[in-house]
């Protein structure tokens, strides 16, 4: 079975690795959607009608892809205070409920976009000339990633392998 999951992980890295690839150049691009605007505007007296709306859907790419790579290398937020005072076994129990959670939450991102997005599969967004459900593809690509990537850590520490625990050793370096 360990054996097996480290495959996985292999997959699941690479994915994460393009994930966090993409969520950099979404955040360049994005800057450069805004700057070129503020450059248009106030130097130029003109307007780039498609930045505001373009860069607020790389936004939500950067933003969701990034939260699931967060996941994954467990730099993500919580609450550790309890934690750093129970025994490691009760510890483990204690990441698994967390995991499980984030996964609920994942799949109710994914449901829940999935819903938006298809509403607004008819509406055109004026100034891209997209469907508007653009808008929520992060949500639902996001989604799909909080719930593998903690899926992946469950089974990990179902299997006795490490999972990442922030700034710990990455389960990549394994």
């Amino acid at each position: 079975m360990q054996a097996q999951l480290k495959s996985i992980a292999r997959v699941t890295s690479l994915i994460s690795t393009l994930a966090l690839w993409l969520a950099g150049a979404g955040l360049i691009l994005m800057t450069i959607f805004v700057f070129s605007q503020v450059f248009v505007r106030y130097v130029l007296n003109d307007s780039i009608v498609w930045s505001e709306p373009a860069a607020v859907i790389l936004m939500g790419w950067f933003i969701f892809l990034g939260a699931a790579v967060g996941i994954r290398e467990g730099n993500h937020l919580s609450f550790d205070v309890l934690v750093m005072f129970i025994p490691e076994k009760l510890k483990l129990v204690f990441y698994s409920l967390s995991d499980v959670v984030v996964a609920a939450f994942g799949l109710g991102m994914t449901w829940y976009g999935s819903q938006l997005m298809l509403a607004g599969w008819h509406i055109k967004i004026p100034s891209l000339g997209f469907s508007d459900a653009v808008n929520f593809m992060p949500l639902v690509g996001g989604g799909v990633l909080m719930m593998l990537f903690s899926i992946e850590r469950l089974a990990r520490r179902a299997a006795g392998l490490p999972t990442a625990r922030f700034a710990e050793t990455s389960i990549d370096e394994e």
